[in-house]
């Protein structure tokens, strides 16, 4: 089942994304660390309605973030749709004990649709240029890569972005 994050929520959450940062380290993939995603980011992601959960057997098994705000960093890309009628994804993640089985797919499956039921032109997002799977991940889902940007606070080395165009409904 997927919904809403609530408050209730934010610790667990928390140890999800703590989970992710260790077990991609592990794998010399740097992108997340102790300082993000944050407690504080994770909590404004709540109380803004825009961080969604899927949970089975009262367990948050993966989180994405949905907003229709564009971070300043995006700024400069050249971006397919030239509209300000943009979804965003951020902190798209599974808890690393359910890697590999589909989970992904499932919360991508929701934004995509989420998008479409509200109109939206795209769906916007960048991953870590480190992360080769998530690269192919999304190549795999029809996401076109358009230029990078760089988060002093979580790494040297650049993020890709990617966006796909949605139909018109």
């Amino acid at each position: 089942m997927i919904r809403k994050a609530n408050q209730n929520d934010l610790r667990e959450i928390k140890k999800l994304t703590e989970a992710c940062a260790k077990a991609l380290q592990q794998q010399n993939i740097f992108q997340w660390n102790e300082r993000y995603p944050s407690l504080e980011k994770l909590q404004n992601d709540i109380e803004k309605e825009e961080l969604y959960v899927l949970e089975e057997e009262n367990m948050i098994i993966a989180i994405i973030v949905l907003t229709p705000n564009m971070d300043e960093v995006y700024r400069n890309i050249d971006w397919l749709s030239k509209t300000d009628n943009n979804l965003y994804v951020h902190r798209l993640a599974t808890h690393p004990e359910f890697w590999g089985k589909g989970y992904a797919r499932t919360m991508m499956e929701f934004a995509e649709e989420f998008a479409k039921n509200k109109n939206f032109t795209s769906i916007r997002l960048d991953t870590f240029s480190k992360n080769t799977r998530n690269q192919k991940f999304y190549k795999a889902r029809g996401y076109t890569k358009l230029g990078d940007v760089y988060f002093p606070h979580k790494n040297e080395y650049p993020f890709h972005c990617y966006e796909k165009l949605l139909a018109p409904s």
